[in-house]
């Protein structure tokens, strides 16, 4: 089609898919893939297959990374990060991968990682590249899944990716892969902090001790009810893996304290760590906590009116 193919489609002509897609061209799709924090997490007990049965919610920030379809014979990946794998064991190739699979799909593609949400913090990166991975496909490729088909896809991938394929804010049961999306008004600022720490998945779950009877304590409805009492939620929103990653990381106890010093009315950690969020009354509080940590750490602040780009979409 010559040079006039090249030319981006603009952005209020395209009908948006789920995480995200924010241009395209012919021949490159660029996607975002936003963090999510977890408002409580509830680990309710082990089950005879391995996992843990769970309850949370999670809820989508303002903090994300960027991705790049192009087109390729092959699946192959590329990331700005040496920490990023781009092999096999990088979940935005197994959604590829997946894909292939499953609609017995020939040609490949090329992804292009930016990765902004840190790494091993709890933040559900890794998850969300993969769900945009697989939304952004489904349009590169022209396949025409729907949402429950994608989500089916995406918890073979892994238990919190079918969370990313609708954002929003959700409650997760389960291993975290049932996710019911629901309404959330959010009164607050949410500034985030991660420090220096990387904990993995499978560390934070080897030192776990689970403090609940098995029984989902209703978290969901607690919320909706709550959400603008800090005073309640101290008590209704609690992370199992805090005692543990607090006892071998000081510095997110610190962390968590300093936040509350500087005004923050809630404050928790997010997932299994490492990053421990706080919630404000106002971005001035918000903004001059987070400018009281060191320069070194990550950090993002997230609006009360916060929506994602595909969640504009779906309004």
């Amino acid at each position: 089609m010559g040079e006039q193919s090249k030319k981006p489609i603009p952005l209020n002509s395209l009908h948006m898919p789920p995480n995200s897609i924010i241009l395209e061209t012919v021949c490159i799709m660029t996607l975002r893939a936003y963090a999510k924090i977890n408002i409580g997490l509830n680990v309710l007990g082990k089950r005879s297959d391995g996992y843990h049965d769970l309850e949370t919610v999670f809820h989508e920030i303002d903090c994300f990374d960027e991705i790049e379809l192009e087109q390729h014979d092959k699946v192959v990946m590329t990331a700005d990060s040496i920490l990023v794998p781009i092999d096999a064991s990088n979940l935005c190739i197994s959604a590829a991968n997946l894909l292939q699979k499953e609609k017995h799909i020939q040609q490949g593609v090329m992804i292009h990682l930016k990765k902004n949400i840190p790494i091993g913090a709890g933040l559900g990166g890794g998850s969300s590249d993969a769900a945009a991975v697989l939304c952004g496909l489904n349009r590169f490729w022209k396949l025409k899944l729907s949402n429950n088909q994608l989500r089916t896809l995406a918890a073979q991938i892994g238990s919190d990716v079918p969370f990313f394929i609708d954002g929003g804010t959700a409650y997760a049961t389960g291993r975290g892969e049932i996710v019911e999306s629901f309404s959330l008004t959010m009164p607050f600022w949410i500034a985030v902090v991660t420090p220096l720490i990387h904990i993995s998945t499978t560390w934070a779950y080897n030192h776990l001790v689970p403090n609940q009877n098995g029984k989902a304590s209703g978290l969901r409805a607690k919320l909706v009810k709550q959400i603008s009492n800090p005073q309640k939620l101290v008590s209704i929103a609690l992370n199992d893996f805090e005692p543990s990653a607090f006892r071998t990381y000081p510095e997110l106890i610190r962390v968590k304290e300093k936040l509350k010093e500087m005004g923050a009315v809630f404050s928790l950690m997010s997932g299994s760590g490492s990053s421990i969020y706080g919630f404000f009354e106002n971005e001035k509080k918000s903004l001059a906590a987070l400018s009281s940590f060191p320069k070194n750490y990550q950090t993002s602040i997230t609006a009360p009116s916060f929506k994602s780009l595909h969640q504009l979409e779906t309004d």
